[in-house]
């Protein structure tokens, strides 16, 4: 099993399939790389490499108990693409690795990125505030904290549903995806998923997105229940200097069926353009 050893000693799992430009793709929370398994094979056979790491407390990864903040999320991913010296890089990053690879290529990935893709993403803040109405209440986020103290197993069960918009009238419910994000889920320490949910409803990205001098693709549902697109998507598009904006009609913010579909054939149209 693939792994590398950060600055602060803590041992992350990654894969690395494929060969060609390197494609670099970081996962939502609770999640781990497995959430982009269909995405990593589709690169690989498009003749790319793709490389996809479980976020520290998450997945295979060790469970630390400190650096579950954004800051050291985007320098362990700094550390894993300048250990493999990678450059021309494709950065993919969905919810939370959406900021994750915005705050990396702002702050870290001078003269390694190409270009970046981010669906879903928390940028440029959720948490709502005087200055961010549109942003989702700290009430919200304490209830997915309490959550996860009281019983992560079944509160990642009840979150599968709005996850993929299983709730909404007329969908298909796959109960193998529902599982693989129970089972994903549970895999993430419980220090990790609690410390997480500051990390993504309350980090600031729009000085990240600003800085950013390459291309950027932003891919968002617009029935996102999880990282609403009011106050996600139609914000960072305007802050960003080479934005693309596509909204995703009836979209949930979970990467299934129809919406994958579409969205893998739109990532590898980007790469290529």
């Amino acid at each position: 099993m693939p792994t590398f050893t950060t600055s602060d000693g803590t041992d992350l799992y990654y894969s690395d399939w494929g060969t060609g430009q390197p494609v670099v793709l970081s996962h939502g929370w609770p999640l781990s790389s497995d959430a982009w398994a269909v995405e990593r094979k589709l690169l690989a056979d498009h003749g790319y490499r793709a490389i996809a790491h479980d976020r520290r407390g998450h997945g295979r990864s060790a469970q630390p108990w400190n650096g579950n903040d954004m800051d050291t999320y985007a320098r362990d991913l700094a550390e894993l693409i300048d250990g493999l010296d990678l450059r021309d890089v494709v950065l993919i990053g969905h919810s939370t690795g959406g900021g994750e690879v915005v705050r990396y290529a702002a702050q870290h990935g001078a003269g390694r990125v190409a270009k970046v893709i981010t669906a879903g993403a928390v940028p440029p803040v959720m948490v709502q505030s005087e200055s961010n109405p549109e942003g989702t209440p700290i009430t919200a986020f304490d209830g997915i904290r309490a959550g996860v103290l009281a019983d992560r197993s079944q509160f990642f069960q009840d979150l599968s549903l709005p996850f993929f918009g299983f709730n909404r009238e007329g969908a298909t419910v796959s109960q193998g995806a529902r599982d693989d994000f129970w089972r994903q889920g549970m895999l993430a320490g419980i220090q990790a998923a609690y410390e997480c949910v500051k990390a993504f409803s309350e980090t600031d990205f729009t000085e990240d997105l600003r800085a950013l001098d390459v291309p950027i693709f932003i891919a968002h549902g617009d029935d996102d229940q999880i990282v609403p697109i009011a106050a996600a998507a139609l914000k960072s598009i305007e802050l960003v200097k080479h934005g693309t904006l596509k909204v995703y009609e009836g979209a949930p913010h979970g990467i299934f069926g129809d919406y994958q579909q579409e969205l893998d054939r739109d990532i590898l149209e980007f790469i290529r353009g």
